[in-house]
């Protein structure tokens, strides 16, 4: 008679339940039966399965204890086999492998949302407020300063090539660029807008 088959039909049989049945707490015979199971296969067992999964030790480790798990919940179908239990336990493992691909298939990839709870949106409600804001104290400011801000800052436009276009000399331009901004600050500032 084997060790596995033997540790296993060693039992008592007001201990063996129906597979379905839930065990909450190992007698000494079910604990036995585990470490029995362990120490014989889950080495092989997990050999065999991180082939399976590339290389992944730790989905491998999962996948072993879940079987050795499915095993003790089996045991009494593991009692009246006659050969060896491994090549149940290699089919058990191999199933539940193809099951975990199976519903990862099936599903979605799961995201991590929080990189994206990290990454700035942009709102366009402030950026709205804020244009509006800028197009009030633009029209605080004096037709000529409104001109040369217009040129110069918004239409990304040279001092030389503002005065050009607006006909007057570039030193103007600098003048009424320099001054059209503190006015501006100062509009922004009495809109509670710091600049």
């Amino acid at each position: 008679m084997r060790k596995d088959a033997a540790v296993a039909d060693d039992r008592p049989r007001r201990d063996r339940r129906r597979s379905d049945a839930p065990r909450d707490n190992l007698s000494a015979p079910d604990e036995e039966l585990m470490r029995a199971l362990y120490r014989e296969h889950a080495g092989p067992l997990l050999a065999y399965v991180l082939r399976l999964v590339a290389g992944d030790r730790q989905r491998a480790e999962d996948v072993v204890q879940e079987t050795l798990i499915r095993a003790w919940k089996n045991a009494d179908r593991l009692d009246r086999t006659t050969g060896t239990v491994r090549p149940w336990l290699v089919t058990v493992a191999r199933r539940i492998v193809i099951d975990g691909h199976r519903s990862r298939q099936a599903r979605p990839q799961e995201v991590d949302p929080s990189p994206l709870d990290v990454m700035p949106a942009e709102d366009e409600i402030d950026k709205a407020l804020w244009l509006m804001t800028l197009s009030d104290a633009l029209e605080d400011l004096t037709p000529a300063h409104r001109e040369v801000l217009i040129e110069t800052y918004f239409k990304g436009r040279t001092v030389n090539e503002a005065a050009e276009t607006l006909g007057i000399p570039s030193g103007t331009v600098r003048s009424r660029v320099f001054y059209a901004l503190r006015s501006m600050k100062l509009a922004l500032e009495e809109r509670g807008v710091s600049a």
